[in-house]
């Protein structure tokens, strides 16, 4: 994946355009049904496979690590899958391998009443001296009220050297991202049987190590075609499970770690995020349908950047025009990207990034660099979130909540009057949900709670147990008494960071309780000596006002840290945290 600062650039240059014109799906019945243009009708299977256990077992019984073995046998084998390589040859480059994926998806809907419909998504754009690029996708009709909603589970095909521009080397490209070009087809080939409320689409995107400009072409034409995106799962470097001697922070523990349990979610903005709450909403599906019943159960880790420090991916392009968007990748990886760093050693973004090595002799691969049992358990993960997300109800509206003597006064509206609903509630030093509570009623009183600072955040229960996407944002609320307002003559609060210790990136809150007169105000972050290193902007609009501080940005040290709110020129509150790289 290309690094942070060429993204910016490339951004900014393009204007987050990238210059991409001509937005085509080419087969127009897929396009029709990304659309909503379509009578679900049509595409009702013969056997109605749409209950959540259906779902859960499907996944359960059919997601096979031989299966994503033989995928990325083949990826491997086209040699090159650059974004600009050959796209003749039927044995080398991206042209191969992309008609292979298309036929894939093909032979998957074939195998269920050929209700997985498949197309290429075109678009014009002058990368690596090729000026038309394909992604493919296979879209699966949702036969509900929400059939017009879709939802993209996706993953970038194209791979790279250390030039990201070399078409003629051997960019086998298998972590990164091999394994998750692998991910989407399994779930395709496994969730095609299944009928959803929601559309489905499955996408293997080109050009990411461009600039990500496969998934910013599709995400530009749902933008242009006002398509309603309901949730965005990119999986990104999702199978391997050893450390390299390098990589971007959080990193892993060192050089040949083996890490197998863990996988990393990633997501933009800061805790109120629409992207924080999918992925919170990703790991309570998992942690309440798969984990239980899992025969090797994972933990899923919700990080607070929007990607690795100094790194991006192919939900970036979704978040930025407001869809709900994640990054799921593995908690170890085998360098930082850069191989033209001096005594850069790793597989990622070189000609080492294979499928493994034949340690006998015997001409046959027998020790991998891709966990297939891994990679299966982490298209579980997918699988379910994005089954549920796609057989679930509606979110409830207009959430409102009020503090009062005893508690919390929560209101919000049901059109649907499903009649369950669970509220979220959290600290401000978490990205998990610290309570779960299901009520029955849309206008209610939550009491005996600890006094504090609390996020809330309210989802729909369906008949079938299943829950909606939590509402759009969460609210935020300091119930009566709370330690948090230190000046509550003042009407603002600076607050602690979170996480704090932090390890690569933390967050920095200020709750406004009224209206504040102030020209500008900043967060000044500084060492001991006191030595200034960074100042950033912050409103203070009534409510919760944030700002990020990660690694990358700011190259901090191990150790403690300083940080003051600062009005008008004047320091109106400093706390303490602590960086422990």
């Amino acid at each position: 994946m290309k690094n942070l600062y060429t993204l910016i650039t490339l951004l900014l240059l393009s204007n987050f355009t990238y210059s991409q014109t001509n937005l085509l799906v080419t087969n127009p019945e897929a396009d029709a049904i990304i659309k909503g243009n379509y009578d679900a009708a049509d595409y009702l299977p013969s056997n109605l496979l749409n209950h959540p256990d259906d779902a859960i077992m499907a996944l359960l019984e059919g997601v096979n690590p031989d299966s994503l073995k033989s995928y990325l046998e083949v990826l491997a084998s086209f040699g090159n899958r650059n974004t600009g390589s050959d796209t003749i040859s039927n044995s080398f480059g991206m042209g191969a391998a992309r008609r292979w994926a298309f036929a894939k998806f093909e032979a998957f809907s074939a195998q269920n009443e050929n209700r997985l419909i498949t197309s290429y998504f075109q678009f014009d754009q002058d990368v690596c001296d090729m000026s038309r690029h394909k992604n493919v996708l296979s879209v699966l009709p949702g036969i509900g009220p929400q059939k017009d909603q879709i939802i993209i589970v996706e993953a970038h095909m194209d791979s790279r050297c250390e030039d990201d521009c070399d078409v003629d080397c051997q960019a086998e490209g298998v972590e990164d991202n091999g394994s998750g070009t692998a991910l989407v087809l399994e779930l395709a080939r496994v969730m095609g049987q299944l009928a959803f409320n929601r559309t489905v689409v499955f996408m293997e995107t080109t050009g990411e190590e461009q600039g990500l400009v496969g998934a910013n072409a599709f995400a530009e034409y749902c933008e242009q075609e006002d398509i309603d995106v309901y949730a965005v799962f990119n999986n990104d470097i999702i199978g391997g499970i050893i450390c390299g001697e390098t990589a971007s922070p959080p990193g892993c523990p060192g050089l040949n770690d083996i890490d197998s349990l863990n996988v990393r979610i990633y997501s933009s903005g800061t805790n109120q995020s629409i992207h924080k709450g999918l992925a919170r909403f990703t790991k309570l599906e998992y942690e309440e349908n798969i984990f239980p019943i899992a025969p090797v159960p994972s933990v899923i880790n919700i990080m607070t950047p929007q990607d690795r420090s100094g790194r991006g991916g192919d939900h970036i392009p979704f978040h930025t025009r407001g869809y709900a968007a994640v990054r799921f990748t593995s908690a170890n990886e085998h360098g930082n990207g850069n191989p033209s760093t001096p005594d850069y050693h790793d597989r990622q973004h070189s000609m080492e990034d294979i499928l493994g090595i034949d340690t006998d002799g015997d001409n046959i691969l027998d020790s991998f660099f891709v966990d297939f049992n891994y990679l299966s358990r982490n298209t579980i993960i997918n699988g379910n979130a994005m089954s549920m997300a796609a057989l679930g109800p509606i979110t409830p509206s207009n959430v409102m909540a009020e503090d009062v003597d005893i508690g919390i006064q929560l209101s919000f509206e049901d059109e649907q009057d499903y009649g369950v609903y669970r509220v979220g509630l959290r600290g401000f030093n978490t990205n998990d949900f610290d309570t779960l509570i299901t009520v029955n009623e849309t206008d209610l009183l939550l009491e005996d709670l600890p006094t504090g600072a609390y996020y809330i955040s309210v989802c729909s229960v369906d008949s079938n147990g299943i829950e909606s996407l939590f509402a759009r944002e969460e609210l935020v609320i300091f119930t009566t008494g709370t330690e948090e307002f230190e000046n509550p003559d003042k009407g603002i609060t600076l607050l602690q960071n979170y996480p704090n210790p932090f390890d690569e990136a933390t967050v920095i809150g200020v709750q406004v309780m009224r209206p504040i007169s102030y020209k500008r105000a900043e967060i000044v972050v500084h060492n001991l000596d006191g030595k200034e290193l960074v100042r950033s902007p912050i409103s203070l609009s009534i409510g919760m006002n944030e700002v990020m501080y990660d690694y990358f940005s700011h190259q901090y040290q191990p150790g403690t840290y300083a940080y003051s709110l600062v009005i008008d020129g004047n320091v109106y509150e400093t706390k303490r945290m602590i960086y422990a790289y």
